[in-house]
């Protein structure tokens, strides 16, 4: 497993990929040669009193011409992978040391202040977050009231249901959500660092998002 930076060589790249497909021509076109010569000695060597019926030769003519059709297709299809799987970690590359929403439930109080998120599927005429230290034990219940559809944010400011100042330091939160007497199940989102980017051996890509690993599709919001 190999780490990407944002300053990946798109020169590096593409030249990868030239070579990919030049293999593969190459492949096909030795594999064509190959068969023109034994289509050559068949039809030396063939008996001149029972010649090769045109039916078969034609027949023969047109597999090698779908068997180079489908290895040009394979190349293509194996290129076209290829220069998706890059765009994907340099596109990756460039969320390095910004913050993202991903699906969790953390919250960081840093300077009296913490920010979190959560995705609804449908309306909410109420929303409710928890927020509980790391014993378990409930600080402070922030009722946010309704929302519309889709990713919403909210900040904390530091204070506890008594009125003290938080310690700054990790929080757990929950959220819970209704509409008229419908008990919604919104997801919860926290806000992390993308640390690095990690590419496999199979092209696969990861982005290093606060300790743990994700993909690209599940970043939510980009802040």
């Amino acid at each position: 497993m190999s780490t990407v930076s944002s300053a990946t060589n798109a020169a590096d790249i593409i030249a990868g990929l030239q070579k990919s497909t030049t293999a593969a021509a190459s492949k096909t076109d030795e594999a064509q040669s190959r068969f023109l010569k034994l289509l050559t000695e068949q039809l030396k060597n063939q008996d001149p009193l029972n010649p090769m019926d045109n039916a078969q030769m034609t027949s023969q003519l047109a597999q090698i011409d779908t068997v180079n059709g489908l290895e040009k297709l394979n190349a293509t299809l194996n290129s076209l992978l290829g220069s998706a799987q890059s765009g994907e970690a340099l596109q990756a590359a460039a969320l390095v040391g910004k913050g993202v929403m991903v699906d969790g439930h953390g919250l960081t109080l840093t300077g009296g202040k913490a920010y979190g998120g959560f995705e609804l599927d449908s309306p909410a005429d109420k929303l409710t977050v928890s927020i509980k230290d790391a014993n378990g034990l409930e600080v402070r219940t922030l009722e946010l009231g309704g929302f519309d559809a889709g990713i919403h944010n909210f900040a904390w400011d530091g204070l506890a249901a008594s009125g003290a100042r938080a310690v700054d330091g990790q929080y757990t939160m929950s959220v819970a959500a209704t509409r008229g007497s419908t008990d919604l199940k919104p997801t919860a989102l926290e806000l992390n660092t993308v640390n690095s980017v990690l590419r496999t051996s199979g092209g696969s890509v990861s982005l290093d998002v606060g300790g743990k690993l994700t993909r690209l599709a599940d970043i939510k919001q980009i802040l």
